[in-house]
């Protein structure tokens, strides 16, 4: 993996821009052919798995020219539901999750294109219409999660802190009664990485506040913003569901049984140092035996999944933003209608609502349309 960290390439660079902008339109095309499958009766399993192709194919068929050149998924499909918090990405081999009217349905997903990664999530209810409005509770945790997701785009910006969007987070999610899930964050997003230095902690207990580094904003960085939000207290909590994503970590070892091995020398082929599911290997089972003992020492982080109290409901919102010098250019998020959620409660802190009459995006005069020269040439 240190190869791939020798020369650092960020966003002053064009075509750098041109590869984040490529990844962000895939995984948004991705999204909302997804949505379209969550319909009554849909099985998690089916979304999940089409998802994971439609990125794989979309990645497949640009920059075709350079053969070394890794593209894919830099985030597996999860569809969380209800309760779920984060990562639920299940495997053939367990019962089926089959969605239902009035559901709360979270997606997330990513794509990279020479490892510059593109990430989103999104939330709706199953069945949900302008003529068939969300109400209660399930209302009150989308809006919450949503006006988070707005304050956040207009605070991460050059020179600002992000201590300050950990404050705005719970303040848009008090007038809500609800909760920002606890110890979830935001992370910067480099070439090949994820989880950079530099993040965003939401809702943090007294040992975390201590713990996470106050940082600011530069020009020509990289955020993944992602927005947890409960209607109960925040907790997230392991259950029944097993972890089935994982991501390689920058320890070695030399692993003693053949199954480990394989297992892992297919692994960094298929995904290097971007998050994978078990999912993606061919048996199951041996992938199952392999990974033991890369767990064990530490090759591996795992992306538990978790859950909130039966009965509570969390909604998501994950932007991948780039700052740069003439604003904000958020590449992955799907358009939000909120005249389908109908929340008894609104906000009225006069420092939240100064923040979302903010402008977060890139001004019109200095909007250059995004090189697609390159991409055109490569699709050929």
């Amino acid at each position: 993996m240190s190869d791939m960290h020798e020369e650092e390439q960020t966003c002053r660079i064009e075509g750098v821009v041109t590869k984040y902008k490529t990844a962000g339109e895939i995984v948004n095309s991705t999204l909302a052919q997804v949505i379209e499958m969550c319909k009554p009766g849909a099985v998690v399993l089916d979304i999940c798995e089409a998802g994971d192709q439609m990125l794989l194919d979309k990645t497949s068929v640009i920059f075709k020219k350079d053969k070394e050149m890794r593209k894919g998924i830099a985030f597996p499909t999860c569809v969380c539901v209800n309760n779920c918090i984060c990562h639920f990405s299940p495997l053939r081999s367990e019962p089926a999750v089959v969605l239902k009217e009035g559901d709360v349905v979270k997606i997330d997903m990513g794509a990279h294109i020479d490892g510059f990664i593109a990430v989103v999530a999104h939330t709706f209810v199953v069945g949900a219409s302008k003529d068939n409005k969300v109400t209660g509770k399930k209302a009150d945790v989308i809006i919450a999660a949503y006006k988070s997701m707005e304050a956040a785009l207009r605070l991460v910006r050059p020179g600002n802190s992000n201590t300050r969007v950990t404050e705005m987070t719970q303040k848009v999610c008090a007038a809500y009664e609800c909760t920002p899930i606890e110890g979830m964050l935001s992370h910067q997003l480099k070439q090949h990485e994820i989880d950079g230095e530099k993040s965003i902690i939401q809702n943090p207990n007294d040992a975390q506040r201590k713990e996470h580094k106050e940082c600011s904003f530069d020009e020509f960085e990289v955020y993944a913003l992602d927005v947890l939000i409960s209607t109960g207290e925040g907790k997230g909590k392991e259950k029944e569901a097993r972890c089935t994503v994982y991501k390689r970590t920058d320890h070695t070892y030399q692993l003693k049984m053949k199954a480990s091995r394989v297992f892992f020398s297919e692994m960094e082929k298929r995904s290097s140092s971007m998050p994978f599911t078990l999912r993606a290997f061919e048996d199951e089972t041996r992938a199952r035996l392999g990974i033991g003992e890369c767990l064990q020492h530490g090759l591996l982080d795992p992306f538990q999944v978790l859950y909130e109290k039966e009965g509570e409901f969390v909604a998501q919102f994950k932007a991948t933003v780039l700052l740069m010098p003439n604003g904000s250019h958020k590449i992955t998020g799907l358009p939000f209608d909120p005249s389908m959620y109908q929340s008894e409660h609104k906000i009225e802190d006069k420092a939240v609502l100064e923040v979302l009459k903010l402008s977060y995006s890139s001004s019109n005069k200095k909007k250059k349309p995004a090189a697609k020269a390159e991409e055109a040439g490569d699709k050929k």
